[in-house]
């Protein structure tokens, strides 16, 4: 009798623990329904920080990587991808808790988005080519060398990054548009105006770049931070879909991208770097705060 008692003492006090502590499905909904906006947010960003936590701590060992340290893109690349293809998976979970829609962060399901998509995409390489054909116009970069070797290699380089480059553009855009036009904009405007969660919004887009490249990326806040609000805008233009906002941020990557990779462009000092770009970043300079202006500009007018 005495070992019958003692067995179940264990198992009742252990059952009563099990209910104290484990949460259920219908407590974590309930907790995700009442949380306040910048709870959730939170939540969203650790939860996203610690999923990834282990991944990014195996791949800086392996690359020898640290904030400080600038990476090439090749060794760059695995560490952003394994970072935003769990993105998805935060933004649908932190869905899940709140009851929310995936409709309310713009995503939708019809085809229309694609056709946003490539609006975007063409507005987005088009301003880019303006900006740099008035440049090479005014004589302050050129394109390519005279040496016909040369040309040659450039053309080979162009078409064989052209592919690899729009995949990756299409990626990178669609994950940050999902998080800071999608995700983050929307929570934030739950309790704030449209323009505090726009500014907001795209502060930390902004901020959240800082992760890579410190000195490259400083000279870039501010110009980061205005495409951060041409996308908010270009979300509105799209009646809430986030397929406009991703097409141009799409464009613009996938256009910087090919222009670096295959260094094409070559910049002649007539002007100051902070015209053109310090460190050769658009975003850094005067020319990249006009094409997202003038990006701003038509998305106004067709709006």
């Amino acid at each position: 009798m005495k070992t019958v008692f003692a067995r179940s003492v264990p198992v009742f006090f252990l059952s009563i623990l099990i209910n104290l502590f484990q949460p259920s499905a219908n407590s974590l909904l309930s907790f995700g329904q009442d949380a306040s906006v910048l709870v959730v947010v939170m939540a969203f960003f650790i939860a996203w920080g610690v999923c990834w936590l282990p991944i990014g701590t195996f791949l800086a060992i392996a690359l020898s990587w640290h904030p400080n340290k600038p990476l090439p893109p090749e060794q760059k690349l695995p560490i952003l991808v394994s970072l935003y293809l769990l993105a998805p998976l935060i933004v649908w979970g932190i869905a899940w808790l709140t009851n929310t829609s995936l409709l309310d962060y713009g995503l939708v399901k019809n085809i229309s988005i694609l056709a946003s998509l490539g609006q975007g995409f063409s507005l987005g390489v088009l301003g880019l080519a303006v900006v740099f054909l008035f440049q090479w116009a005014s004589g302050w970069c050129s394109f390519q060398s005279s040496n016909p070797v040369e040309t040659r290699a450039i053309a080979l380089t162009v078409q064989t990054v052209l592919l690899p480059i729009l995949f990756i553009a299409l990626f990178v855009g669609g994950i940050e548009e999902l998080v800071f036009r999608g995700f983050l904009f929307t929570e934030l405007n739950h309790d704030y105006s449209v323009w505090a969660a726009a500014v907001v919004s795209s502060i930390v887009f902004a901020v959240l770049h800082l992760i890579w490249e410190q000195q490259e990326t400083i000279p870039q806040l501010p110009g980061l931070w205005l495409m951060g609000m041409v996308l908010v805008l270009a979300r509105f233009v799209d009646g809430g879909c986030l397929g406009l906002a991703w097409g141009l941020h799409a464009g613009w990557v996938w256009a910087i991208a090919c222009l670096d990779t295959a260094q094409l462009v070559t910049y002649t000092g007539k002007v100051s770097e902070w015209v053109t770009g310090k460190n050769q970043k658009p975003l850094a300079g005067v020319a990249g705060i006009v094409c997202l202006l003038l990006t701003g500009v038509v998305l106004w007018i067709f709006s």
